[in-house]
């Protein structure tokens, strides 16, 4: 890793609890960007839905570990933020499915089944990584654009 670049990781018990703490620990990652309050709340809500999405369906009732590594590195004009949370969890058997907006495999959970597309809609980019049985990773990706002085 070279000066342009930044690295943190999180790793958590799959407990519903934890959704704030990674927000936390994205929220002061980015803070030295100096990033507008519309990038951080996309972000934050970003990575709640991915982190909420690897414990409500990676794991459901079962122990686990959530995975929630940041990363940045200086890009033209800004600072490129990927974020991956990880699960080892259920995986998921068809991402294309899981996509979709109002798909849910937890509806007695009342699960609106928006997670993906909203993270789509704050996000520049979403990567989703799944195989039934060995979990889900997902990777944020946001370029928080240089702020004039």
């Amino acid at each position: 890793m070279n000066n342009s670049q930044n690295y943190v990781k999180l790793e958590m018990d799959a407990r519903s609890e934890n959704v704030a703490l990674a927000r936390v620990l994205v929220s002061t990652f980015i803070a030295p960007f100096d990033p507008t309050m519309g990038e951080l709340s996309d972000i934050k809500t970003a990575v709640s839905e991915a982190v909420t999405n690897a414990v409500i369906h990676g794991y459901g009732e079962a122990a686990g570990i959530v995975t929630m590594i940041v990363t940045s590195e200086t890009v033209p004009n800004g600072k490129k933020i990927i974020i991956k949370i990880s699960d080892s969890g259920v995986g998921i058997e068809n991402i294309e499915n899981a996509r979709e907006p109002l798909f849910t495999t937890k509806p007695e959970m009342e699960r609106s089944g928006l997670g993906f597309t909203v993270m789509e809609s704050f996000m520049d980019s979403v990567e989703i990584t799944s195989s039934p049985g060995s979990g889900t990773t997902v990777s944020l990706t946001k370029t928080l654009q240089m702020q004039e002085q």
